[in-house]
């Protein structure tokens, strides 16, 4: 029996997010749970009205995509969970392969590549990834970095068991602060080279918007973690 998959989209005043929807809905694996987490939105929720006899929604006040995503996670029926941004899409395949991979190679998390889109969901750029590479040099990413976007990463619940919830005093930055303990947690964290996400870049997104106090909250991350990191690399001979 396939594992049942729970799409966790967080939705905050986002106009984008009837094409996030659809994308989850068109999902090729069968098993999927689709939740909205309505992040105390005052614009746009109407675009929720024809699919709502498709997905979950969950209100709460507003508190971040950490915090949407962590009531999302707690409210998933799902083995696997999956994070969607609002304003990005999911290609076909994305679950169905993600999670033939995962079990291939038996492990509690992974990412894959992704293609950029523009405002208009035109590709703008093809396979915008990482290269695969040899796992040091993956890791050595990290130490002034962040190679994994987000909206590629399919996790095991189990996972959030051992290593915790996104840490919702990071507004920015939650997603390399989880990737950081998940790794030096030992878990491997291979990469499915096959782009399987959008991701939309447009004047309104985030880190347009928040550059400057995206990079103050990275260096404080990256400040955190770099030791271990770069002693886990070196142990195994990189």
């Amino acid at each position: 029996m396939n594992p049942r998959v729970s799409i966790v989209i967080p939705f905050y005043n986002c106009p984008y997010v009837p094409q996030a929807i659809q994308s989850a809905l068109n999902q090729t694996y069968t098993d999927v749970e689709i939740i909205i987490v309505n992040d105390g939105s005052t614009r746009h929720e109407e675009l929720l009205q024809p699919y709502l006899p498709y997905i979950y929604v969950l209100g709460k006040s507003n508190g971040g995509t950490a915090s949407a995503l962590n009531h999302g996670i707690r409210h998933a029926s799902g083995e696997y969970i999956a994070w969607l941004s609002s304003d990005d899409l999911l290609y076909p395949n994305k679950i169905r392969h993600q999670v033939e991979f995962m079990q291939r190679e038996n492990v509690l998390i992974s990412h894959t590549n992704f293609n950029y889109i523009n405002e208009h969901s035109a590709v703008t750029k093809l396979n915008g990834g990482a290269e695969a590479m040899a796992e040091p040099d993956w890791l050595r990413l990290f130490v002034n970095g962040n190679p994994v976007n987000g909206c590629t990463v399919m996790i095991r619940r189990d996972l959030f068991s051992a290593v915790g919830l996104f840490d919702e005093l990071l507004p920015y930055t939650h997603d390399l602060d989880l990737w950081m303990r998940i790794l030096l947690n030992g878990h491997r964290f291979p990469y499915l080279n096959e782009s399987l996400t959008a991701y939309r870049r447009h004047g309104g997104m985030g880190t347009v918007r928040h550059t400057d106090a995206i990079g103050r909250e990275a260096s404080m991350v990256w400040s955190r973690y770099r030791e271990p990191l770069l002693q886990r690399i070196a142990a195994m001979g990189g």
